[in-house]
């Protein structure tokens, strides 16, 4: 057998068609193949965790209940704009059932916060220790929500005459403060606000 330019071509494009077909076919085919194994997993990882977000929806149910529930209750903790007085004359009255006088009350600027409105109070009083302490228990207690800050607690010097003519009793204090009464502005709500977010 003569092996001569015709056969060695024969040879070239025998070989040539395997490496021609690795090269445009099955390379690009096997790249394809690992591209969509890799969505395929992607795409498994997501069903997987949207399975269990799906199994947890009653659980978001309750969660939003009990969010709204908890905005019920804070709500009925913040009163109305035209409510203020009305807590102001509870804690008036709390500080003179324990014993307590008020000397001075001044009313600050309302500060929003938030959904709701901040009205400081910058109270002076004095009374027994014990009567302030269990003033801050009652105003603790209260059904509205207060917070009491920059407070300051002085013992007034011995021999020093008292504003009724006589001097302080023993355990007798001076208590600077300033008392926030938080409400609602009117027209406005909790629940309302944060939907609009």
């Amino acid at each position: 057998m003569r092996f001569g330019i015709r056969e060695a071509i024969f040879l070239i494009v025998l070989l040539a068609v395997p490496v021609a077909s690795f090269v445009y076919v099955f390379k690009p085919r096997s790249e394809q193949i690992h591209k969509a194994n890799d969505e395929i997993a992607t795409k498994t990882e997501r069903l997987d965790r949207l399975e269990e977000v799906t199994a947890r929806i009653s659980d978001i149910d309750l969660a939003i209940e009990q969010g709204r529930q908890a905005i019920d209750q804070i709500e009925g903790k913040l009163p109305n704009e035209r409510d203020v007085e009305t807590v102001l004359e509870k804690i008036w009255n709390l500080a003179s059932e324990n014993g307590l006088a008020v000397r001075s009350v001044k009313s600050e600027k309302s500060v929003p916060a938030a959904t709701y409105m901040e009205l400081p109070l910058r109270m002076e009083m004095d009374g027994s220790f014990v009567g302030f302490y269990e003033f801050m228990l009652s105003l603790e207690g209260m059904d509205r929500i207060t917070r009491v800050h920059h407070m300051t607690l002085e013992r007034p010097d011995k021999g020093k005459i008292s504003p009724n003519g006589g001097e302080y009793p023993e355990g007798w204090v001076k208590s600077e403060f300033t008392l926030s009464i938080y409400f609602q502005p009117q027209g406005s709500s909790l629940a309302t606000a944060g939907s609009d977010n």
